[in-house]
């Protein structure tokens, strides 16, 4: 396991400790939650970003003072500057706030400071954990409950991907990935899956395991563990936390799930399903695909009715008012017959679970074109088998080369792994490689055609290949 480099058994300030709040990165997507629940709640926030965006122009409007670059001279007045574990001890503003005695906290410690006296839910897991706790803060909502919330992407229909709320309930996304949702100690746990994933920090799966076990035991007394059955990391989640008297409800397909999910129906971009649960059926209705969100609505279900006792009726009908995330299987247009959707998925998981919705949406009438980026060179190396399994359902494959993000490059590690794993899982897939970023978009325009569908999937700026496609073929002659 990497070296941790923040000890999250330490006290939590409180909210008034904190002060004036500077905060690395702020236009990420944690940063950006944690920024807008902060401004809520009165505290004055900076922050700097390599680049201008988006969302750092909305972080400026919403009111917090937002620097270009980094520089110790922003630190001019702060009492606490967070940062994450991406931000590298090398980085000029950490420094600096370090040598002059500056709090220094991780992200989810501020976080957590913010919560107060609410009552945290706490969803983690490898996959869908965004959505889970988008449709849980949602569906919340609906009911009137008005909770905080932060989450790892924009909710459509919000604009926001954080706010404070009125309510006593607090929905957090809580990252896995550096140990950081072991300080949250919340009144409710949802695991969706424990799956070998970060292990370039964690070094193996039984490491990811214990730290998930870790973070189960944070649950505060007569806490709730709410744990995906068919996942058999979170299985033996929750066996273990059952065997140490938790109170653990379990839901999915398999028979016994205390929450059981059967007959699934998907039309277009909806899905349903029936709920069984304390003998009773109740019907599931979704505006987002797929089944593997049908599993996270179902966790919200539960979180929501036996975490916080919302009424299962106003909680369904929430979640049928869901729209869906920013980068979460999103429709980004559709031009000549094309229809192009952009997904945020980077680990094998994740990966299947898009490519086998857009499969299903496709069906007979055309092909599925997916674009994919590899996210993380360790990642490529660790999983380029598994990664490539799940991209086999395409018709055609544009593998693209690794986003590094915040690692180094690895020798012998690019794409190129990801596109000989996916020719091996299935010949028939129309594979390609291309290494050139810009020569994506023109090659994906030039092969598809009425009736395709062009899937984006990865973790980095491959979502802005989905709109060049579009554009291009918007050029082509003909009525679009």
């Amino acid at each position: 396991m990497a070296l941790a480099r923040f000890d999250f058994a330490q006290p939590i300030p409180t909210l008034d400790e904190l002060g004036a709040t500077h905060l690395l990165a702020i236009g990420g997507a944690g940063m950006s939650a944690l920024a807008r629940i902060l401004l809520d709640l009165g505290i004055p926030v900076s922050g700097s970003d390599a680049a201008d965006s988006p969302t750092v122009r909305a972080l400026q409007a919403e009111g917090a003072v937002v620097h270009l670059g980094h520089d110790p001279a922003y630190l001019h007045g702060v009492e606490t500057v967070v940062v994450s574990s991406a931000i590298r001890e090398s980085n000029v503003e950490l420094r600096a706030a370090r040598e002059q005695g500056l709090r220094v906290l991780h992200r989810a410690q501020a976080l957590a400071a913010a919560m107060g006296v609410q009552r945290p839910v706490a969803v983690a897991g490898a996959n869908g954990k965004t959505t889970t706790s988008g449709m849980l803060a949602v569906a919340l909502r609906h009911c009137g409950l008005d909770p905080s919330f932060a989450v790892g992407g924009e909710l459509a229909g919000y604009g926001t991907n954080a706010r404070a709320g009125l309510g006593d309930a607090f929905v957090v996304e809580a990252d896995e990935s550096d140990r950081s949702f072991l300080v949250y100690h919340p009144e409710v746990a949802v695991v969706t899956s424990v799956q070998p994933d970060h292990l370039d920090f964690f070094g193996s799966f039984e490491a990811v395991e214990a730290a998930y076990r870790e973070f189960v035991a944070t649950l505060r007394p007569g806490g709730l563990l709410v744990a995906g059955v068919d996942d058999p990391g979170a299985r033996r989640l929750a066996d273990w936390a059952a065997g140490r008297g938790l109170r653990v409800l379990r839901y999915g397909n398999a028979p016994d799930a205390d929450v059981r999910v059967s007959d699934p129906a998907y039309q277009g971009m909806q899905a349903r399903a029936t709920v069984h649960a304390d003998g009773v059926a109740r019907s599931l209705a979704l505006q987002v695909p797929g089944e593997h969100n049908l599993m996270n609505a179902t966790a919200a279900l539960v979180a929501a009715v036996h975490g916080l006792g919302a009424q299962p009726e106003a909680v369904l009908a929430g979640l049928a008012s869901f729209g869906g995330i920013r980068r979460r299987f999103e429709p980004k247009g559709r031009s000549h017959g094309v229809d192009v959707v952009d997904d945020y998925a980077h680990n094998p998981g994740k990966v299947a679970a898009a490519v086998s919705t857009a499969r299903r949406l496709v069906g007979g009438s055309g092909r599925l074109v997916v674009v994919f980026q590899p996210h993380l060179f360790s990642r490529t190396r660790d999983f380029a088998t598994e990664l490539g399994r799940g991209l086999s359902a395409a018709d055609v494959l544009v593998v693209m080369d690794v986003y590094a993000a915040r690692e180094d490059p690895v020798a012998g590690v690019s794409g190129a792994l990801v596109a000989s794993a996916t020719r091996a899982a299935r010949a028939e897939c129309d594979v390609r490689f291309e290494p050139s970023w810009s020569a994506v978009a023109p090659l994906v325009a030039d092969l598809v055609a009425d009736g395709d569908l062009v899937l984006t999937v990865g973790a980095g700026d491959v979502t802005m290949i989905g709109p060049r496609v579009l554009a291009l073929l918007g050029e082509r002659p003909g009525v679009a």
